[in-house]
């Protein structure tokens, strides 16, 4: 039998939440380390199940691994053998995706099952497996495997991306960091596991020009050295408290923050009318009295975040009037809504892409699933909300991403406890 959240509403939230290491820049950082056969440290992990299993999937193809502190690790790969890789945990995560870069690397040839992850539309890899083209990249795809091979003179070269994929442009940078001479990708992901990503490689000794932005330029190297890195704080978690905050009408500090990150966000949480004041890395969220209805849309990086689009639409429930919400990347990020509907949301789905919401609506306790790691945590907010009792179901999917939730809501006040 799953565990689920058991949450009785109604009880504004307050006091102090720490946030720790984001999540997407912890797996593709880990992932890098093994673009050098010297140890690399890594520093301001978040205690969450991904993050166990990627670094659990490291030590089975062979890297030692030393924990020097409860968020720091150190990671060994010299001799480490991709045959090994674990095929269950491999298909468990989305995470998964970013080994293929540093492996190939290093190995030149490689077999991957498919990734796993949430399940919020079609994820497939064509976009990466047209890039690794450009390389001269062999990659076959045949009894539920992915096999890729690389050219023996394997060059730098111009790759034009198909569309601002993270994984994609992840991968990439890791292949040009060890291909003889200069690749540029263009169209590439500017998203904060990016930054940390392209900092970390800095630290390995790569030459790398442009992070950050969508054109990325790289002279590689025969060899990379270990380096020591900090994984930026998690803004998805940033973005979830705030909300939680202001959606049980409570108060409190977020601490370790990176505002710049959340630009857009924190714009948009503006516009609805949450009350809080951004400080040099921590948000003061004060009592908000009205909501406004407004008009999302999810865009990549520096974009509105696809990730916090579901906290944000239980927002918008408790807005004064019609609230459009349009999610461009996932056609299946819409699921959550029927479970909100079951709370007496006032939601209309216009297509899968597009959906209204009508406000200021009472919530009702319900029981409710959870299907992906976000959409989880947006029922637990509307859980913390609404009047009665919730249950919240199928919280490993919301584990994957959160770490000790229910913990932190409890010490800001919330009832919350898991059964």
């Amino acid at each position: 039998m799953q565990d689920k959240f058991l949450i009785k509403g109604g009880v504004p939230l307050s006091g102090e939440v720490e946030i720790f290491g984001y999540k997407n820049s912890a797996g593709v950082c880990i992932a890098a380390t093994l673009l050098s056969e010297e140890p690399s440290i890594i520093d301001n992990l978040p205690l969450i199940s991904d993050i166990f299993d990627e670094i659990e999937m490291l030590k089975q193809m062979g890297a030692k691994i030393e924990w020097l502190g409860e968020r720091k690790i150190k990671i060994t790969p010299t001799n480490i053998d991709p045959e090994k890789i674990s095929i269950p945990l491999f298909e468990k995560m989305r995470l998964s995706i970013f080994l293929v870069g540093p492996l190939l690397a290093r190995f030149k040839k490689i077999r991957i099952p498919h990734p796993g992850g949430d399940k919020i539309g079609l994820r497939p890899i064509l976009t990466h497996i047209q890039a690794l083209k450009y390389f001269g990249v062999k990659v076959e795809e045949k009894d539920g495997f992915y096999y890729f091979e690389t050219p023996d003179n394997l060059e730098g070269k111009r790759v034009v991306l198909q569309e601002f994929s993270v994984s994609a442009s992840a991968i990439l940078i890791m292949l040009a960091a060890l291909t003889k001479g200069k690749t540029r990708i263009e169209l590439a992901a500017a998203e904060p596991q990016i930054q940390d990503l392209g900092c970390l490689l800095k630290r390995m000794g790569l030459n790398i020009e442009g992070i950050g932005t969508h054109t990325i330029k790289i002279e590689g190297k025969e060899k990379l050295n270990g380096a020591e890195f900090k994984i930026s704080p998690d803004l998805l978690e940033v973005g979830t408290y705030l909300i939680a905050f202001a959606m049980t009408g409570g108060s409190g500090t977020i601490k370790n923050v990176n505002p710049k990150h959340l630009a857009v966000f924190l714009e948009k949480m503006k516009e609805i009318g949450v009350n809080f004041e951004v400080l040099d890395n921590e948000i003061l969220v004060k009592q908000s009295l009205v909501f406004k209805p407004i008009k999302i849309q999810t865009l990549p990086y520096p974009g509105f975040p696809t990730d916090l689009q579901p906290q944000t639409s239980v927002l918008l429930t408790q807005s004064q009037g019609k609230s459009i919400v349009h999610e461009t990347l996932y056609e299946n990020r819409f699921q959550y809504l029927q479970e909100l509907r079951k709370m007496c949301a006032d939601i209309e789905i216009t297509d899968p892409h597009r959906a209204l919401i009508f406000g200021k609506t009472q919530l009702i306790g319900n029981k409710l699933n959870s299907l992906d790691i976000r959409s989880g945590a947006a029922l637990i907010i509307a859980g913390l909300a609404a009047k009665g009792t919730s249950e919240v179901d199928n919280i490993s999917q919301i584990e994957r991403g959160y770490e000790k939730i229910e913990e932190k809501l409890k010490k800001l006040g919330a009832q919350i406890e898991k059964i």
